[in-house]
């Protein structure tokens, strides 16, 4: 680790790592206190909107029940019922409408009401009369006294969109007694909850928990809308008059009141954790900056004060890579008179001491090499020529046996089976039997002769000019009709100008016959069968190519393809002599040849030669 890095873990370690952890703790601690303070909040809020909407409810309840007492309803004349039901309608700014139902909940005459817009009361729509009375089921009521009211479901107002209840008064004692039917919108208690929540963020809500939905609410778009699924969970499962919890999808703050004598109803506090711990957040933030800030000052000074340091340093460290690269005449230059100092001078010294070692094991090694590299040498060359008099020897015993034992009793079955031939008619049943004995003979007659060509001293070859592009074509009149036949597409690419080398012609022509027979071979069982020639001339050199598509060599047979009788072909034919000789023909004549392949791709070989 460099001195600059350890100085930044140093400072790391001992200001900024105990700042930001001492500071972290800080805003840990306000941000507990903060959701601390915010949950007081919200339980202090939701308590006391619950004991207002109770009130609010319960004293338009009240006043129409109060209101109903006044009257002897079965004793007054329509007119005065009438007037009667127009009194219950003003005891309260949130009652739409006011109904008369007989002891059967059946409508009896109009309702009273205003037209949307017209009054300080909620609008009503008349042919929603019957909806109103079916609101409550006046039925259960019957046995009651008179007085007694009973509130119904809640349901959307159509005229404003706010919810809304019905409250069914009794207007007499006795099972026969008719009802006075109010509907009660939640007008007031929606600017209660306004504003309660004066402009806070998160909404206040009067909602229904046991049907799970949102009654009025601060955020006039919520009204009427179901719960959130975690919420109305959390509201049925908890029993407790005021409770505080938080829900995770999404991060909030939930507080929750029961409305007193309005059972299911609850007013809930909820608020956006992200947005109720901002300012913590924010000033998380600020410390964040606050501490990068001070990192980069620090930075910024320890730079300033490893600067020469390091400068110095680098200098004794380039003496050091300049003597472990072998540069022993480099001298380190150091100013000053301290420590740097004198490990230059001790780097100085020791390099003047590998220096003159050097020189002396330099020595040593090159008298040491030259007579290795003699030895070597004289050790090859005796190794290739006794392997190569290993296989020649094996060769040619093998060729002198093959065309004693083969050759004379072939000549005599070629002999008479070319007889018998020429006593039959082509027609005759025999006669393609004594063709195929003909061809086999005359295929172990060519196998002799190649097994005896390459046992045998070569003379010495006729090199002279020869057209690479004659010597393409030449080979391919006598193999183009049965690569043709077997499914092989040709493709030559020749120089023109054509290209001329230094060679045997006929020796070369053999090379070529050799590698268009292997890729002849080679393509038998591959489903593309394509073979390239091209010609061509680089860095002084001409060369041909046979490229393929056949099977490809295998890593582990490539060293040994020009052996003499190795082979990788599936039928084994011509005893594996024909990339032996193709070798030590373009080996006589100062070429060489190059292989590239891939299994199952195909193969190339690359004939080079001396230009002419």
């Amino acid at each position: 680790m460099r001195l600059y890095q350890q100085l930044i873990l140093f400072m790391l370690a001992a200001t900024v790592l105990p700042l930001a952890a001492v500071g972290f703790m800080l805003l840990s601690r306000a941000e507990a206190e903060l959701t601390e303070r915010i949950v007081s909040e919200q339980r202090v809020l939701a308590e006391a909107t619950a004991e207002s909407v109770s009130v609010e409810l319960m004293k338009t309840v009240d006043a129409l029940a109060r209101s109903a007492e006044l009257f002897n309803w079965e004793s007054i004349t329509p007119e005065e019922f009438q007037g009667g039901l127009q009194l219950l309608y003003g005891q309260s700014p949130a009652v739409s409408a006011v109904l008369h139902l007989d002891a059967q909940g059946n409508p009896r005459g109009t309702p009273v009401f205003q037209q949307f817009g017209e009054g300080e009361h909620p609008g009503f729509d008349p042919s929603a009369t019957l909806a109103l009375a079916q609101a409550v089921p006046v039925q259960s009521l019957r046995r009651g006294n008179k007085g007694q009211a009973a509130l119904g479901r809640v349901y959307a107002h159509a005229p404003s969109g706010r919810a809304a209840v019905a409250v069914a008064v009794k207007l007499a004692d006795g099972e026969d007694s008719p009802f006075a039917l109010a509907e009660v919108v939640f007008s007031d208690l929606e600017a209660l909850l306004a504003r309660r929540a004066g402009g806070k963020p998160g909404q206040l809500e009067l909602v229904d928990s046991s049907a799970g939905r949102i009654l009025a609410s601060s955020l006039p778009e919520r009204r009427l809308q179901s719960l959130e699924a975690p919420l109305a969970a959390r509201l049925v499962s908890d029993d407790a008059q005021v409770r505080s919890f938080r829900l995770d999808a999404p991060a909030m703050r939930v507080s929750a009141a029961r409305v007193p004598k309005v059972p299911g109803f609850e007013v809930v506090v909820a608020v956006d954790e992200g947005v109720a711990l901002a300012p913590v957040r924010a000033m998380r933030r600020t410390v964040l900056v606050s501490i990068g800030g001070a990192f980069a000052v620090l930075l910024g000074l320890g730079a300033l004060y490893t600067r020469r340091l390091n400068r110095r340093l680098s200098e004794v460290v380039a003496g050091a890579e300049a003597f472990s690269r072998g540069e022993l005449e480099r001298r380190v230059t150091v100013q000053g008179d301290d420590e740097l100092s004198d490990l230059a001078a001790t780097f100085n010294r020791m390099g003047s001491e590998l220096e003159s070692a050097r020189a002396r094991m330099l020595r040593w090694n090159d008298e040491l090499k030259a007579r290795v590299d003699e030895a070597t040498a004289e050790l090859k060359a005796a190794q290739a020529q006794l392997l190569e008099a290993h296989k020649l020897a094996a060769v040619g015993q093998l060729g002198a046996g093959v065309a004693h034992e083969i050759n004379n009793p072939l000549a005599g079955i070629l002999g008479n089976t070319q007889l018998l031939m020429l006593d039959r008619d082509e027609k005759d049943p025999d006669f393609d039997t004594l063709r195929k004995i003909e061809l086999s003979a005359k295929r172990c007659k060519e196998i002799t002769q190649n097994l005896l060509r390459f046992s045998q001293q070569r003379a010495k070859p006729e090199l002279r000019s020869v057209d690479l592009n004659a010597v393409i074509r030449d080979a391919l009149t006598l193999t183009e009709n049965q690569m043709t036949g077997e499914g092989i597409v040709l493709s030559t690419e020749l120089m023109c100008p054509p290209v001329r080398v230094k060679a045997d012609p006929g020796h070369l022509s053999q090379v070529v016959l050799a590698l268009l027979s292997n890729a002849r071979t080679a393509m038998l069982k591959t489903p593309t069968k394509r073979l390239t020639l091209r010609t061509g001339e680089r860095d002084g050199r001409g060369f041909l190519e046979v490229e393929d598509t056949g099977k490809g060599i295998a890593p582990e047979h490539r060293s040994r393809i020009f052996e003499p009788f190795f082979t990788t072909k599936d039928v084994w034919s011509n005893v594996g002599l024909g990339l032996s000789v193709a070798w030590r023909v373009v080996s006589e004549a100062g070429g060489s040849i190059e292989l590239r392949t891939e299994v199952g791709q195909g193969t190339c070989f690359t004939v080079w030669l001396p230009k002419a």
